[in-house]
């Protein structure tokens, strides 16, 4: 063998970096908590594959024409692959919590308040308006949205933004308990709300995703690629009409969507950009967003819960939060532990499915204040 093919042969070898290994342990843990810890397995084991397959050296799946950079210009530089999700997300999404008592709405919207408060507190630590705006939409716990504005305001901090977005989607039953058990009573927790049967009517359900896409798209123009997408899949699950498109869009395309979109993701994790701190600093703003987002839920509930004589169970405004429907699990869990024969769920739904329609406001509000294009 000559000495020229020898060092061809051998140039994996030279070029591996420190901070492509780092990347690579990164990239085995996400694979880890996909595989063996079950969290968001859907999401993270494509990232983690997309950021093994990026650290490699000298891979040629990156560059001008590598599979990595096709599925991220098909998908993320357009903002293509978070309104897919949507359309299948909404496709999969069931209103009608939210439509029987319409107040929850309140709730939803208090469980944005930490999206701004991150934001105020990343401006001061340096961090640009852009940059700022895109961390703290990660208090949302909705990785679409997080996404979507990333990918606009800093597609340069999409690996650590997204990744900490479906992170912490995955940790939420370990971060909420904590923060419910420490701002609510065990007198609070116990509040038994009566479960309502009212018959949401096909003529509601099918209205309100038409009515909720006019409104919001005259109110706050920026969030209508969002809240159309969310809307359209829930519209075609509502209508009855489209039963074949609303299975492929709760199944197939988001199935194929999701594997393009983490891999896309992973791809942006390149040790040499991704290995900053700036990274470490994201990853604590966003859990911070996230705890403040599920503590200003339960304030407003309890506020809530007084202004109804005792009434409303103020937990229910830690679901306000758009991690659906994980969060009103947690909150159900939560309740039945302090008493096994209450049953919350369903108005915890409510709260969490206004936290998913308010997350996609939020989004457009943010992409408006930060004047995007």
């Amino acid at each position: 063998m000559s000495a020229d093919f020898l060092a061809r042969l051998a140039q994996g070898v030279l070029n591996l970096s420190w901070q492509s290994l780092v990347m690579i342990a990164v990239a085995g843990l996400l694979l880890y908590l996909a595989i063996v810890r079950d969290y968001e397995p859907l999401l993270l084991l494509p990232i983690g594959a997309g950021a093994l397959l990026a650290n490699l050296p000298l891979s040629p799946l990156l560059g001008e024409q590598g599979m990595l950079t096709v599925i991220y210009r098909a998908g993320i530089e357009n903002e293509l692959f978070p309104l897919l999700i949507f359309i299948g997300i909404g496709a999969l999404t069931d209103f009608g919590p939210l439509l029987e008592n319409p107040r929850m709405v309140l709730l939803g919207a208090a469980g944005q308040f930490g999206i701004f408060a991150t934001l105020l507190l990343a401006l001061a630590l340096g961090f640009t308006r852009n940059e700022a705006a895109s961390i703290g939409i990660i208090g949302a716990i909705d990785g679409p949205t997080s996404i979507y504005v990333s990918g606009i305001l800093a597609p340069q901090l999409l690996g650590p933004i997204t990744v900490a977005a479906y992170s912490y989607m995955a940790l939420v039953p370990v971060i909420m308990p904590p923060v419910i058990r420490l701002l609510t009573s065990q007198r609070e927790r116990r509040i038994r709300m009566p479960y309502s049967q009212r018959t949401i009517s096909k003529r509601t359900r099918v209205i309100f995703p038409i009515a909720a896409t006019i409104i919001v798209g005259i109110l706050v123009p920026f969030a209508t690629p969002l809240v159309g997408s969310l809307m359209l899949g829930n519209l075609m699950r509502e209508s009855g009409a489209v039963e074949r498109l609303t299975h492929a869009s709760a199944n197939e395309l988001a199935n194929i969507v999701t594997l393009f979109l983490g891999l896309a993701v992973g791809s942006t994790m390149v040790g040499t950009e991704f290995l900053r701190l700036s990274t470490l600093l994201i990853l604590l703003l966003g859990i911070l967003a996230f705890a403040i987002d599920t503590a200003a839920g339960l304030l407003f509930g309890k506020l809530l819960s007084a202004l109804s004589g005792g009434r409303i169970n103020p937990i229910i405004g830690a679901a306000g939060i758009s991690a659906f429907p994980m969060a009103a699990r947690v909150v159900q869990r939560i309740a039945a532990e302090e008493d096994f024969e209450n049953f919350i769920l369903f108005h915890a739904m409510g709260a969490n499915a206004a936290g998913q329609v308010a997350s996609v406001v939020a989004g457009g509000v943010l992409l408006a204040l930060m004047g995007a294009g």
